[in-house]
């Protein structure tokens, strides 16, 4: 009998960039190499596009994976309300959702969480996150050891202010209350950006300067804190592929 291949699929919530396209591929190629493994299907979706899978379709995936956008994940448009069903059809499905940046804001969106404006302004560039030891167990989605801290690539101005009466919180920062949680055990949210390196931050924050939605001295600090550092990267993808896997369990 031949194993199924396990099927992943990306909704992607922005455009790529000249820059991203020139060099990756697309943000498709990004997350694929971030979280995916041989033997994998992974489809994309750019549902910022009104791409979104037959409703029928949602069975045969293991997971999703929903990506960081340049749009308020408590915006109205079209695609975003439809992405908010189509998340909340997820969620009684209990099928394995992954939220990133502007994901992680709708996962608790639809679960009953309150989402704005951070209370502490925009963010951007490289945090420590805190992880919060009594919720997370040994031989979860982080393994055996747990660390105190993470380095993540933080880039956004919206966050989620409170929690959902069904979430956990896993992360927390002196920036940020809420850099990730869970809820049950098929959704993990991060407000960080586990699939960014060095140079994908810093076109970012060029192309936010050059749209004038930034001022030169925010961009100047969150250059700065990648100088002599790096984010957790593998620690990252472990903690994200254990989770879309299904190798462990959180709570």
């Amino acid at each position: 009998m031949v194993e199924q291949k396990k099927r992943f699929a990306l909704f992607l919530a922005t455009c790529d960039s000249s820059f991203v396209k020139k060099t990756y591929g697309g943000y498709f190629n990004v997350f694929v190499s971030t979280f995916g493994e041989d033997g994998e299907q992974w489809d994309l979706f750019r549902v910022i596009d009104g791409e979104f899978p037959d409703d029928k379709d949602l069975e045969k995936y293991d997971g999703f994976v929903i990506s960081g956008s340049l749009h308020d994940a408590f915006g109205d448009a079209d695609w975003i309300v439809k992405l908010c069903s189509l998340c909340q059809k997820l969620d009684v499905m209990k099928k394995k959702v992954l939220g990133i940046c502007f994901g992680h804001q709708i996962l608790s969106r639809i679960k009953g969480g309150k989402i704005g404006r951070a209370s502490r302004g925009a963010d951007m560039g490289l945090r420590s996150i805190t992880i919060a030891k009594d919720a997370v167990k040994p031989g979860g989605y982080f393994g055996n050891q747990i660390p105190k801290s993470l380095a993540i690539i933080k880039c956004h101005q919206d966050e989620v202010l409170e929690l959902p009466e069904s979430a956990t919180l896993l992360a927390y920062s002196d920036q940020c209350n809420v850099e990730m949680c869970s809820i049950g055990n098929h959704f993990l949210s991060i407000q960080g950006h586990p699939e960014y390196n060095k140079e994908i931050l810093f076109e970012i924050i060029d192309r936010v300067v050059n749209m004038k939605l930034m001022e030169q001295d925010v961009v100047d600090k969150a250059k700065a804190t990648m100088e002599d550092a790096e984010p957790d990267r593998k620690q990252w993808q472990t903690l994200c592929k254990n989770f879309l896997k299904g190798r462990s369990e959180q709570v």
